[in-house]
């Protein structure tokens, strides 16, 4: 695959360009910037280590505390715009400036690609392009990037009980990086390919994303939840294991999901009172008499009873599912700080076939290599509306086929006091991923781009990258689609001023491919 000869002069203005030396890299940006924006305003919204503020300001949405230690690269500016304009500024100075740039939403990236970069960068932090307008005319929304799950769950509930919206399951989880992409354009005005490379093609590649427009879904005024728990002595093992095939054929109303890890009960016949615990976590769009019926059907070894049952409004299920007491305000969602942050390193990968029991129970005793919950076990069904979506119709090609998405992650001990406890964690995390590799897809073994893992291969901090090294991590990400999306890169941004070290690459010559 070839470049279009139009893009040969980009490419050599490119690199006749010179910028200012590392030492003054901040002032000239901050320069750039005050130059180009309303200089009273943007002051306001500009963080430098001079300012007392700057450590709450980059700590404030870092939700994994492997990458907010003392010796983690910092910014050497955070800016956080509250319009348009503002963020189209902080580009052109960025570019202008030859500082690397990162865009954060959420700050939910599991190796911290939003906040954390080995060369001098700043960081656009997007906490106040916020806002949530609903069309109940058009049974839409406009939700802006910097909003998180809990704030679109909330003020959706505020206009309709009628219509809900299926996103993450923790409410601080910022709704850019769920969406993931970017183009300050509109769908007319990028054309079709690059809307399609922004809905899956992952977050900082193509641009910055300031608003999405989604359908809303209708939702019943009651809907049922239930959180069971069921442990080795209570026959976990064999549940689970049925689980993994009946899970993606339930009625597209039901959804369970599982998680799994060890703790410490007085029922477990180890010496060390440990045993594994599955959570089994579900919503039913309907009454719980159907749900109650539908599983007695289809998955009776759980022996779910009337009052393991909870019928709530939509709402209230979103509470629910943000680990949160379940008749717990819904104004809860609206604190990006309450949930807990902890410092882990974490894997992900697809099945297609159920997990045997053996290889359920040699997993099992991996997990028993850790103290109690310190490693955790994430299963999400696929089935429903996943299995009506093609593999080429959007950048994630995982859907149709697919049993259930797997991620698994240890809590790390990142400080120098405990740093052999660290090395040990993060060679468990290796060894676990290893012992998957007979259960889960291959050629290529498939990964989740939300849940990034720089284990898999990363970018060249500097100059280019070439597509066979992209492709390590690429093709596990987007399989087939990853040709299209380096087409696409390649066509929107040449330059690869939108890059972490997973984003897509730009084709660096000619014979790339």
């Amino acid at each position: 695959m070839k470049l279009p000869t139009s893009f040969l002069p980009l490419l050599l203005l490119l690199s006749s360009f010179s910028f200012s030396s590392s030492a003054t890299k901040t002032d000239d940006f901050l320069n750039c910037l005050a130059k180009s924006s309303d200089s009273t305003t943007i002051s306001k919204l500009v963080y430098t280590p001079a300012n007392s503020t700057f450590d709450a300001a980059l700590t404030y949405s870092i939700n994994n505390l492997r990458f907010a230690q003392a010796s983690t690269p910092k910014p050497l500016v955070i800016v956080t715009p509250t319009t348009e304009s503002q963020v189209q500024n902080v580009i052109y100075c960025t570019k202008k400036t030859g500082l690397e740039m990162r865009i954060r939403s959420g700050g939910h990236s599991y190796e911290g690609f939003s906040y954390v970069s080995s060369l001098q960068f700043i960081v656009l932090d997007l906490r106040n392009i916020n806002n949530v307008t609903l069309d109940l005319s058009t049974k839409t929304a406009w939700v802006d990037s910097g909003a998180t799950t809990g704030e679109l769950y909330y003020y959706i509930s505020r206009a309709t009980s009628a219509y809900g919206f299926p996103s993450g399951l923790w409410s601080n989880v910022g709704v850019g990086g769920i969406l993931s992409g970017g183009g300050i354009l509109t769908r007319r005005t990028m054309g079709e390919d690059l809307f399609w490379a922004i809905r899956g093609g992952g977050g900082g590649s193509f641009g910055v994303v300031v608003s999405w427009r989604v359908n809303l879904v209708p939702v019943p005024p009651i809907v049922t939840v239930f959180r069971v728990f069921r442990t080795l002595e209570e026959d976990m093992t064999n549940i689970f294991y049925k689980w993994q095939s009946v899970a993606p054929v339930f009625p597209n109303e039901l959804d369970i999901r599982c998680n799994g890890q060890v703790i410490l009960s007085n029922s477990s016949t180890r010496s060390d009172k440990k045993t594994m615990q599955m959570n089994f976590e579900s919503l039913y769009l309907g009454p719980a008499s159907e749900v109650l019926a539908i599983m007695r059907e289809r998955l009776p070894e759980l022996g779910l009873v009337r009052e393991d049952l909870f019928e709530v409004s939509y709402i209230q299920a979103m509470v629910f599912f943000s680990q949160f007491p379940i008749q717990a305000p819904p104004e809860i969602l609206l604190d990006k700080t309450i949930s807990p942050r902890p410092a882990f390193k974490g894997s992900s990968d697809f099945f297609k076939e159920p997990m045997p029991i053996e290889g359920l129970l040699g997993l099992w005793d991996y997990m028993f290599q850790l103290p109690d919950n310190q490693a955790f076990l994430q299963y999400t069904p696929y089935g429903g509306r996943m299995n009506e979506i093609s593999a080429t119709a959007l950048p994630f090609l995982y859907r149709a086929g697919y049993l259930y998405m797997f991620n698994f992650y240890a809590v790390t001990c990142p400080s120098r006091e405990k740093f052999a406890e660290e090395t040990a964690r993060m060679d468990w995390v290796r060894t676990v991923d290893e012992y998957l590799t007979p259960y889960v897809t291959s050629n290529p073994r498939s990964a989740y781009v939300n849940y990034v893992n720089v284990w898999m291969g990363q970018n060249n901090p500097t100059g280019s990258t070439s597509y066979a090294q992209a492709s390590q991590w690429g093709k596990r990400y987007f399989g087939v689609n990853f040709d299209k999306l380096v087409v696409l890169k390649t066509l929107a941004d040449p330059f690869n001023l939108f890059r972490h070290e997973q984003s897509i690459p730009v084709f660096s010559s000619y014979s790339d491919m």
